[in-house]
């Protein structure tokens, strides 16, 4: 699986972005995806996930209400919305694919990951 960020960019603080993560070579439908993000001088840390099965999603406490994942299984792309931007947010932003589909904040759970698409919120 081939997993391709994009979406990143420069905002002002309180604005919009929406991040996609286009995969090839396998379909996701039976993946979880999860978003994960590290911003400068820390360690990546998890953002959000979303189930093959049913959709179920999960999101850090920081992103809570803020952001969401979605999933287009038929365009084999999953989203991730994010709202209220705050400069706490600046980071690169990096999508992830585990196979075994149950849902897990852990990095060591997934197995395929995109290349990393940046986000830089001023204030």
């Amino acid at each position: 699986v081939q997993l391709q960020a994009s979406g990143g960019g420069l905002v002002q603080a309180g604005g919009s972005l929406r991040l996609s993560c286009a995969a090839s070579g396998r379909t996701l439908s039976r993946y979880t995806m999860g978003w994960f993000r590290q911003a400068p001088r820390k360690e990546r840390e998890f953002v959000a996930y979303i189930t093959w099965s049913v959709g179920r999603t999960n999101y850090a406490d920081s992103v809570k209400g803020r952001f969401t994942i979605s999933r287009d299984n038929a365009k084999n792309t999953v989203y991730l919305q994010m709202n209220s931007l705050n400069p706490e947010d600046t980071a690169v932003y990096y999508c992830a694919a585990d196979p075994v589909g149950v849902g897990s904040r852990l990095e060591g759970e997934y197995d395929y990951w995109g290349q990393g698409t940046e986000v830089t919120v001023s204030s």
